[in-house]
């Protein structure tokens, strides 16, 4: 805090506060900059924390100063802040508030049977509770004695194994109850989830990177699946224990049973002392797996090119850094659990402490009889293990909560178009000054323009990064353009078209389908595998897609025809049988254009000829864009389109690009001797 400005000059750039407090030019600094400086810097500015940049000025990360606590004490003079630094959220993520808002909601819509756990366990915890103050009896019976005590005491241990097993039932019964409404509550969510991350625009897919979406579909569901099958029905019965408990206890002897509430002193400000650290410490841990798992998925899908390259010591480099950042969040996260859970330890003592030594004082007195302390002394030990498990509950909510913070986050992520329009026109998009950029201010498509005539079979080359399969996926309509415009028709109030990016997903699907090198099996049934691509089809018209492709033999070997189980925990499907369901799913699809992107490029030479047989059968009658690296297939086009750096710089016929000299001819002799 005592820093000089002048001592800053190299970690600090701007600083700059608005009117409310609210810092509009955000101070910076030097990945380089130690630990210490930087929380020296927050407190001086009185901030939260700071963006990181590298030499350029860009943004690479951003460390919160709670972020500063997840460092082992002995690192933290000359820990850099490089090394420890909270990885940037790509995708989008929910407040507390929305999902807080968005757990009500899905609650309200199952009220009933909310309603009915929570009676289930209100009739519970009040069979519970009864249960000391009839024991407190028993001691007062038998303490009195006299004429007829056996027989009342008898009556009362009756009374005791009814409450017992009363307590047992509607106990079972509400659990019951509450893992039916976890259960449709958690498939609700997964299914808005998975609904949420289908729409996401492809480009805001590609730039967060795999381990995000991974992390919410995955690491996350898992926070919430458990809180939400149990936690229901059990946070229920540790609120209205509690509150049960406490109230008999003050209606029994209102001195003793404010005895219950010195747990107060200590339980309040340790949770609020845990609440205000355990959500940033959540959300740096969420986010430190969701890149874990990205890593490790992107270095298995491309395991022969790192055994390839020679990369495998550098990725698992990467793998390690991921892992000892979750290590160290995991780590600050479990010492937070455990200073709540020995606070709270102590604190659950304190009541029963009081009431025996209240009760023993007024018993001496004569205010309370013993049976009346025991009662009480009995609802104070029974208070002990619903706040024992409420810190269990109290940590997983908050798990859960960020989690569903992050998945709620999906859901915010602005669509990329606006659908406007169902109509199909049996016409081939059309690009007009088509530019695009993964990442603003970089184009990798510069003003492109694309007329196709309709059957035409157009095929696109060039060298790899030029650009070939970025303008495949506009014309397919699964990018809108960042300048320009893909448009299909000749209506629109311009008189140029219909812009593919208004269709609405029905119509794109019947006008234009991208075929790419990697094609999916779903884990499910062949017919199943099929409807994908249109619900509606019967069984007849899925046989006929699959003879069309020619995948009717090996179909009608296998033991339950089109219901077989296939993909995983089914029948496996060879590389040419996967390539033959996707362009049978084409098929059934009916585009008017047809993108390949490369479709046969994965699969060995026997799959190839045989998908590119299939392939012939799909093509008939339709306009077909081909993007290709082999030119044996540009020969037999219509045209073929040479793209270099992100502009087309030659189209025409294959003969007349060959006699021409240019581009294409560098690249047809180059593969024509190879």
């Amino acid at each position: 805090r005592n820093l000089p400005i002048e001592d800053q000059a190299d970690q600090v750039r701007r600083v700059k506060r608005s009117e409310s407090g609210m810092i509009t030019d955000p101070v910076t600094v030097d990945p380089d900059a130690t630990l210490a400086q930087m929380d020296r810097i927050c407190g001086h500015y009185k901030i939260s924390g700071l963006p990181v940049v590298d030499e350029g000025g860009a943004l690479v990360g951003i460390i919160t100063n709670r972020d500063l606590r997840f460092v082992p004490g002995e690192l933290w003079p000359t820990a850099r802040v490089r090394d420890y630094m909270t990885p940037r959220e790509r995708l989008v993520t929910g407040s507390t508030g929305m999902s807080r808002q968005d757990a009500k909601a899905l609650l309200a819509e199952h009220r009933a049977a909310v309603a009915g756990v929570a009676l289930a366990q209100l009739a519970a915890a009040a069979a519970g509770v009864a249960i000391p103050r009839v024991l407190g009896e028993m001691v007062d019976v038998v303490g009195r004695g006299g004429p007829g005590a056996a027989g009342r005491l008898h009556g009362l241990i009756a009374v005791v194994v009814a409450l017992a097993a009363a307590n047992a039932l509607l106990t079972g019964g509400g659990e019951y109850l509450a893992r039916i409404l976890g259960e449709r509550v958690f498939a609700e969510l997964r299914e808005r989830l998975v609904t949420a991350a289908m729409r996401l625009p492809l480009s805001v897919v590609e730039s967060a990177g795999t381990g995000d979406l991974l992390g919410r579909t995955g690491h996350d569901l898992e926070s919430i699946r458990f809180v939400v099958r149990r936690g229901v029905s059990q946070i229920l019965v540790i609120v209205l224990t509690i509150v049960s408990v406490t109230a008999a206890a003050l209606l029994t002897s209102p001195a003793l049973g404010a005895c219950m509430l010195v747990a107060a002193v200590l339980a309040v400000p340790i949770g609020r002392w845990y609440l205000l650290r355990v959500v940033p410490s959540y959300k740096a841990t969420n986010g430190l797996w969701a890149e874990f798992d990205g890593i490790v998925a992107e270095t298995a899908e491309q395991a022969d090119t790192v055994d390839a390259q020679g990369l495998g010591r550098r990725r698992n480099q990467v793998l390690d850094r991921a892992l000892r950042e979750a290590w160290l969040t995991e780590q600050y996260s479990l010492w937070l659990r455990c200073v709540l859970v020995g606070v709270l330890a102590l604190a659950v003592c304190l009541p029963l402490i009081a009431v025996l030594t209240l009760g023993a004082w007024l018993v001496g007195r004569g205010a309370v009889t013993v049976g009346g302390v025991t009662t009480v002394a009995l609802y104070a030990v029974q208070l002990r293990e619903p706040v024992h498990e409420i810190t269990f509950w109290l940590d997983s909510l908050q798990s859960a909560s960020v989690a569903l913070a992050r998945i709620v986050g999906v859901e915010l992520v602005e669509p990329d178009r606006v659908a406007t329009s169902g109509r199909v026109l049996p016409e081939p998009p059309r690009a007009r000054r088509v530019s695009y950029a993964y990442h603003p201010g970089h184009d990798v498509l510069h003003d492109v323009d694309l007329e196709i005539a309709p059957g035409e079979r157009l095929v696109v080359v060039g060298p790899s990064g030029s650009g070939k399969s970025t303008l495949g996926r506009m014309l397919a309509g699964i990018h809108p353009p960042t300048r320009g415009r893909v448009t299909v028709g000749s209506d629109g109030p311009d008189g140029e078209g219909t812009d593919l990016t208004t269709l609405t997903e029905a119509a794109l699907h019947r006008q234009v389908a991208l075929v790419t090198q990697e094609h999916h099996v779903f884990a499910c049934s062949l017919a199943d595998n099929l409807r994908i691509a249109r619900a509606d089809a019967d069984d007849a018209q899925i046989a006929a897609a699959l003879d069309v492709v020619g995948a009717g033999p090996w179909v009608a070997g296998l033991s339950d025809g089109l219901d077989t189980l296939v993909g995983a925990g089914g029948v496996v499907l060879d590389p040419g049988q996967a390539q033959q369901v996707a362009l049978a799913r084409i098929v059934l699809m009916d585009p008017a254009t047809l993108i390949l992107d490369e479709a046969t490029s994965l699969l060995d030479a026997g799959a190839a000829r045989s998908a590119e047989r299939a392939l012939d059968a799909v093509l008939t009658g339709r306009t077909v864009v081909v993007i290709a690296h082999r030119l044996d297939a540009a020969a037999a086009a219509d045209r073929v389109a040479v793209v270099i750096d992100g502009r087309i710089v030659e189209l025409g016929p294959h003969e007349e690009l060959v006699a021409a000299g240019g581009q294409y001819t560098r690249l047809w002799e180059a593969w024509s001797g190879a």
